[in-house]
């Protein structure tokens, strides 16, 4: 079987269950080493067994997102033992519960502002350097529709991926001139965990699964992907071009 992430580094985010499980054991597949984190010791130990019974290994960091030192201490362990980085998915998140604006809890909206945005601001800080140092550097974060849509009761959720959006694209502009790729990701309604939270009254059969979803991630890691500063939408089927400003 062809492997085209063979001998490559990959680092995944919210690795121990839904699209970012799935996502870890597609990468581990086409051939990668996975660097899993996740905050579960459990479901580590579950994506780990997973990729080795595909022929691939891993490496287990039990961190919280919001641990920021833990995240450069994992990059420079990274440095230290691969001294490059391949591939990077920003996938860990958190939803938090439909509120009005009003009644939003601090603390959930603090919450939602450290895991989904000031957590990957430090990871491109933390590893941005070894990606750079890889001939074909892959980044890819998983965001939401909900992030252009204004939906109500979502604030906290749909305010921190808009600001991801803005924030991934800055990356990409700002390393356009390297060989490193940078994109973003909607998967859209996915039977999750996470979306049967927020969506309990829904169909879960009506939805794609992760692994439907997470087979158009790996596409946008491989080196023969080459687009930057795109939107990838898995319902559209297609790269989506941002409009820059006049």
């Amino acid at each position: 079987m062809t492997q085209p992430l063979a001998n490559r580094i990959a680092l995944v985010t919210g690795a121990s269950r839904g699209i970012g499980y799935v996502t870890a054991l597609g990468l581990a597949r086409a051939g990668a080493h996975v660097v899993a984190v996740a905050r579960t010791v459990g479901g580590l130990e579950e994506i780990d067994d997973a990729v080795r019974a595909a022929g691939s290994s891993a490496t287990l960091v039990p961190l919280d997102m919001r641990d920021y030192d833990g995240l450069y201490r994992l990059g420079a362990t990274l440095n230290e033992r691969h001294g490059r980085l391949d591939v990077l998915i920003g996938n860990a998140a958190v939803g938090g519960i439909p509120s009005p604006l009003d009644h939003i809890e601090p603390k959930a909206w603090d919450e939602a502002m450290a895991v989904n945005v000031t957590a990957n601001w430090h990871l491109i800080r933390a590893v941005g350097p070894l990606l750079k140092r890889s001939d074909a550097g892959r980044a890819v974060f998983i965001t939401s529709g909900v992030a252009s849509s204004a939906r109500a009761y979502w604030a906290p959720y749909s305010v921190s991926k808009a600001a991801l959006n803005v924030l991934v694209r800055t990356y990409a502009e700002e390393t356009e001139s390297t060989p490193l790729r940078v994109n973003l990701f909607n998967p859209g309604p996915t039977r999750t965990r996470m979306r049967a939270l927020a969506m309990p009254g829904e169909d879960p059969m009506s939805l794609p699964t992760p692994e439907e979803v997470a087979e158009k991630i790996v596409a946008l890691c491989l080196p023969s992907f080459t687009e930057t500063g795109k939107l990838y939408d898995f319902r559209a089927g297609k790269l989506l071009q941002f409009q820059q400003p006049a």
